[in-house]
């Protein structure tokens, strides 16, 4: 599904803002359905849109604070597929710094749950509130991700304005 996109628009919106309205009329109408509904709508995308699909799903529910980029994680990585999806995604607009990040929050949170006998089900926004040790590893984890994130959105942006017929139709 292309994005309806008038050129001056595409040709003038920011790296971030660009990726957005790729994906906004995308995501609109299944916010708020079941899994399967979004499984599907994804699967139905095309390479490039179903990166930044995965992308945006991680980032826009991670991007406002540790406690969002701790729990968005261990639910991304409790949903079969969705942790994996946003990998690939990463891996496609090769931000490998982004992707090592999240292979070490991945790896950080695994070490935790193990030690701790949790499941990825159990985590919440307030666990940074009464652990201490996480919330040193995530604000540190996320101190990271803030920085990278401009390059994330660079590297996006870059990619769909070299191949703009993957994800927009000019009006």
């Amino acid at each position: 599904m292309l994005v309806a996109m008038e050129r001056k628009d595409f040709d003038t919106y920011c790296d971030e803002r660009l990726a957005w309205a790729c994906m906004e009329p995308i995501f609109m109408p299944i916010r708020g359905k079941s899994p399967a509904l979004k499984a599907a709508a994804i699967k139905e995308l095309g390479k490039g849109q179903r990166a930044l699909c995965m992308f945006r799903i991680m980032y826009d529910h991670s991007c406002h604070s540790p406690a969002e980029l701790y729990a968005w994680s261990s639910y991304l990585l409790d949903q079969p597929g969705y942790w994996s999806g946003v990998l690939e995604g990463v891996r496609f607009f090769a931000d490998d710094a982004l992707r090592e990040l999240l292979e070490e929050t991945q790896e950080r949170l695994e070490a935790r749950n193990r030690r701790l006998g949790l499941e990825w089900g159990d985590a919440g926004l307030r666990d940074l509130e009464t652990d201490q040790d996480l919330l040193q590893i995530i604000t540190v984890l996320y101190d990271r991700f803030q920085r990278i994130i401009p390059k994330s959105h660079a590297l996006i942006a870059e990619y769909i304005r070299a191949h703009p017929d993957e994800f927009v139709e000019f009006t």
